[in-house]
C-alpha cells in the first residue's frame, strides 16, 4: 500500500496533471538568485569587492535549494531546469549588456528568443504527454 509523497501528491501522480501555483514563486526567486550570483562573478572578476563573493555563494546556494523546492512540489526536473536555465541565460545576457556594456547583437536576441521558445515547447510537450491541459483546475 502506498501513501502520498511529501509534496502531497497521490501515488499515481494524479496531481502532476497541472502545475500547482506554489511552484512559480520559488522558481522565479531561484532564477533571480542565480542571475545575481552570475553577475556577481563578473563583478569580482573586474576587481570588485570581496563582498560579491558572499552574493555568489548565497545566490547559487539559494538558487539550487529553491530549485529543489520546486521539484518537491511536483514540477518535472526537465521542465524546471529548462525554465530556470533559459530565463537565467536571457536575464543574464540582458543585465550584462545593461550593467557591463557587454555586446548584445540582434542575432544574440534572436538566439535568446529561440532558447525561450524551446523551453516553452518542452513545457507544452510534457503537458501533452501527461494528457493534461496544464490548467490549475
Amino acid at each position: 500500500m502506498s501513501s502520498p509523497d511529501p509534496a502531497g501528491r497521490a501515488p499515481d501522480g494524479e496531481a502532476r496533471a497541472s502545475r500547482p501555483a506554489g511552484v512559480w514563486p520559488p522558481l522565479l526567486l531561484a532564477i533571480v538568485l542565480e542571475v545575481s550570483a552570475t553577475l556577481s562573478l563578473r563583478a569580482v572578476s573586474t576587481g570588485g569587492s570581496w563582498w560579491w563573493l558572499c552574493v555568489i555563494v548565497l545566490g547559487y546556494g539559494g538558487s539550487f535549494w529553491l530549485l529543489g523546492v520546486v521539484l518537491t512540489r511536483g514540477m518535472p526536473v526537465g521542465v524546471a531546469y529548462g525554465i530556470w536555465s533559459a530565463i537565467g541565460v536571457a536575464l543574464t545576457a540582458l543585465a550584462a549588456a545593461a550593467l557591463f556594456a557587454e555586446a548584445l547583437s540582434p542575432l544574440s536576441l534572436v538566439g535568446l528568443g529561440v532558447i525561450i521558445a524551446g523551453v516553452l515547447l518542452a513545457e507544452l510537450g510534457t503537458r501533452h504527454a501527461r494528457g493534461g491541459s496544464g490548467d490549475a483546475s
